[in-house]
């Protein structure tokens, strides 16, 4: 028994001390990290490929109507039809709104009177006049006589012309009482109902407004660009537009004015921009908000590397700052020389001294000879707006190609 029980402890005792070396050497319990990475995963080794590599950098704008009119009456009254409502698709010339104009029918039916009572009055002064100069001509009636009948027949022209003049203001104002749309357009906002009184444009505050209308076929997205980056703009480019609203969504934008001066806009100088959408999709609506990619350097279908595998060191003998690259060669690392072009923010073209198919390192091979220790990963990013990337540790760090670029559209 005792035999057996001593067999016991030791089995007991093996696998407690088994289980406790796997929590702590759960990489080596595992099999290791392989070939290409590094503790917890992180790849150490990239292969070069082709690719395209498009840069471009990001404005914000808000998405408004190209067209869009507050709509005021010109004329004080009531409001007698308003046969829209919020939403309503508008065709040019369609019934906005209509005043009640009872009250300038009336005046206007007024007025009728008084021009036919004109029109009498003048054809008596006129009748009265030619017979006053036959008998002054005749000299039968003295000159005062005579041209007390001249003034009066031009009196009565005067009044006659003087009551259409005030008939043509109150046409005027009937008309205005009737409110049509001036071109095609979709009710924004309708703040007024039916028999409440408003007035007119010449008033108060510039008038009641009554709705809101805009044409949402044409769309523009008013931004505020950067002034390092406004130079990249001109006018009829066409810019990629993303909205945050309608996931997945790009259109296409056309740059359609650029601000001749800077502004200052949440504490930023840059320069106000038009951008005109093309192809509106019916789920944009004004007031989104749009992203724009502006085009910054692009390259299609060259050899590209990643950003953390280009290194960058002074020659102290020509003091010119160099960028180069481990490439695996069996089983040694060899510091190679390149040359780079347009990049992004994860990978650059390689112009010279990579080729497709090789394999690279993202860590400092330099730094790993001098240490005896894996490296740390480089880690690199464009240069954007004179804004460099943060260097690597020990004499190498990582490329920062933007600013030696040459970009190709």
């Amino acid at each position: 028994m005792k035999p057996f029980i001593a067999l016991l402890v030791a089995v007991a005792l093996a696998a407690g001390g088994w289980f406790w070396w796997q929590k702590q050497h759960p990489a080596s319990a595992s099999g290791g990290a392989g070939p290409g990475t590094g503790p917890g995963g992180r790849p150490t080794t990239a292969t070069i490929e082709t690719r395209n590599i498009r840069f471009a950098v990001n404005a914000a704008g808000e998405i408004t109507p190209s067209e869009q009119v507050s709509v005021r009456p010109e004329v004080n009254g009531k409001i007698l039809v308003l046969p829209v409502d919020v939403s309503d698709l508008v065709k040019k010339d369609q019934l906005l709104f209509q005043l009640d104009d009872r009250d300038l029918q009336i005046e206007k039916q007024s007025q009728d009177t008084i021009i036919a009572r004109g029109k009498l009055e003048l054809g008596q002064a006129d009748r009265d006049f030619q017979r006053a100069r036959q008998l002054y001509e005749n000299r039968l009636i003295a000159l005062e006589l005579f041209e007390d009948a001249k003034t009066n027949f031009e009196l009565a022209k005067n009044s006659l012309e003087r009551a259409q003049t005030t008939l043509d203001l109150v046409n005027d104002r009937l008309r205005r009482t009737r409110v049509t749309a001036p071109f095609d357009c979709t009710v924004l906002t309708r703040p007024i109902s039916v028999g409440q009184a408003v007035s007119g444009s010449g008033g108060f505050n510039s008038g009641t407004e009554i709705l809101t209308i805009a044409n949402l076929n044409d769309l523009v997205i008013n931004a505020h660009i950067n002034q390092a980056d406004v130079t990249r703009l001109r006018v009829d480019q066409e810019v990629e537009v993303t909205v945050e609203a309608v996931p997945g969504l790009k259109v296409i934008g056309r740059v359609e004015r650029l601000a001749p001066q800077a502004t200052i806009k949440n504490s930023i100088k840059g320069f106000a921009a038009r951008i005109l959408l093309k192809d509106v999709d019916r789920r944009i609506r004004p007031g989104m908000t749009a992203n724009i990619l502006i085009p910054v350097a692009s390259a299609d279908n060259v050899v590209a590397a990643p950003l953390a595998a280009v290194f960058t060191e002074m020659n102290p003998e020509t003091r010119q700052m160099e960028r180069y690259a481990f490439v695996q060669n069996g089983e040694e690392w060899e510091r190679r020389p390149i040359q780079i072009g347009v990049s992004d923010f994860f990978v650059v073209e390689v112009t010279k001294g990579l080729a497709p198919g090789e394999v690279v390192s993202l860590e400092d091979k330099n730094k790993d000879r001098k240490s005896g220790t894996p490296g740390a990963a480089a880690a690199g990013g464009p240069r954007t707006a004179g804004i460099a990337a943060p260097a690597a540790g020990g004499g190498a760090r990582p490329a920062t190609p933007a600013g030696s670029a040459t970009p190709r559209r």
